[in-house]
């Protein structure tokens, strides 16, 4: 156990965290805001002992595995067994793994002293430790002073950084953060949204909130680049848009000066999840041929339930393929009839 451990052992002991009392449910004396914060006490302790046990685990599960590494067969079966004889997932054992990392990443850097690891709620010291390192500065910093640190609270130092650092925001921008005109959790969203534009459609963004720098605007533009993400991403792996004719930017500019982006956004959407839907439907339509005539082949007269089996699945093998949609007895319901093309005819 090295230095930082055994501090951390020390500052989180829990014989004398966990020595408190629940407030009566039926004591009538008692005021709901005094039940209120004695439950919410008692709620904090819990969840900072989850968060130090599961630091625990997952320096215990790290120590396991390292041993493996070691003495093991290279492939991880000693990890894996131990883990199976405490019901443990491979998935749950690496993200305790990971949050004992981060835990000692932040002690050992000195961003956090051991006793200031009970500031932290379970949700929160997670956040942290996935943030970028000035935000865990910041949010270290925070829990040194002693603050209570919750995910709301990680939340709100993440979104005053993208606010003050983010070169895609304007000075005007910035300055109505600065001063609290304009709450940073409205710029935070639009940020990450303009990050995966490329830079003209940023920079028409950008020239749009700097003349109209309000939240009604904020709003609109961080909309406006969601569906500008969603169309530029899916534009690409729609094949029937693969044509020299076809002026991508020049549609997508009618469609904003019409006010049709989100509806043309979701059209490029539904389009490139039909093209993957009905390349996945041709290979199973081939496949489920493939194995139909297998079990053909072998099958004969003394297999009639089997070659019965096959005679119902005549329409899902045909090259017209029907099938019924919701229940046959249901006035709703209704067949749709597909007609699929082998791929050495010339057509899919």
């Amino acid at each position: 156990m090295n230095a930082a451990a055994n501090q951390i052992a020390e500052a989180l002991d829990p014989t004398t965290d966990l020595t408190f009392r629940l407030p009566n449910p039926e004591d009538e004396n008692l005021s709901e805001y005094e039940f209120q914060q004695q439950i919410d006490s008692a709620w904090q302790v819990c969840d900072r002992f989850d968060l130090q046990t599961d630091i625990w685990r997952g320096r215990i599960l790290r120590a396991v595995r390292d041993r493996e590494k070691r003495g093991g067969d290279g492939r991880g079966t000693g990890f894996l067994n131990w883990l199976r004889d405490r019901e443990i997932t491979k998935s749950q054992a690496y993200s305790l793994i990971e949050l004992a990392n981060s835990a000692d990443t932040l002690l050992q850097e000195g961003m956090l002293e051991p006793q200031a690891v009970n500031n932290f709620s379970k949700r929160a010291f997670v956040e942290t430790a996935q943030a970028s390192p000035e935000v865990q500065q910041l949010v270290s910093d925070a829990a040194q002073r002693g603050e209570q640190i919750t995910r709301r609270e990680v939340r709100q130092i993440a979104d005053e950084w993208t606010a003050m650092t983010s070169d895609l925001l304007p000075t005007e921008l910035k300055e109505k953060a600065a001063n609290n005109t304009i709450p940073t959790r409205y710029l935070a969203p639009l940020v990450k949204e303009m990050e995966k534009l490329p830079p003209p459609h940023q920079e028409t963004l950008k020239t749009e909130v700097t003349l109209n720098p309000d939240i009604d605007t904020l709003k609109q533009v961080t909309a406006e680049a969601r569906y500008l993400a969603k169309y530029l991403e899916a534009a690409v792996q729609v094949q029937a848009l693969n044509n020299d004719d076809l002026d991508l930017e020049q549609a997508l500019e009618e469609a904003l000066r019409i006010g049709c982006l989100n509806a043309t956004a979701d059209l490029v959407k539904q389009a490139s999840q039909l093209e993957q839907a009905t390349a996945k439907l041709y290979g199973a339509w081939t496949q489920i041929n493939k194995l139909a005539e297998r079990v053909y082949v072998d099958s004969g007269a003394s297999t009639p339930h089997l070659r019965n089996l096959l005679s119902h699945l005549e329409p899902l093998t045909s090259q017209t393929l029907e099938v019924q949609l919701g229940d046959p007895e249901s006035p709703l319901s209704h067949k749709v009839r597909l007609q699929l093309l082998a791929a050495d005819s010339g057509d899919t």
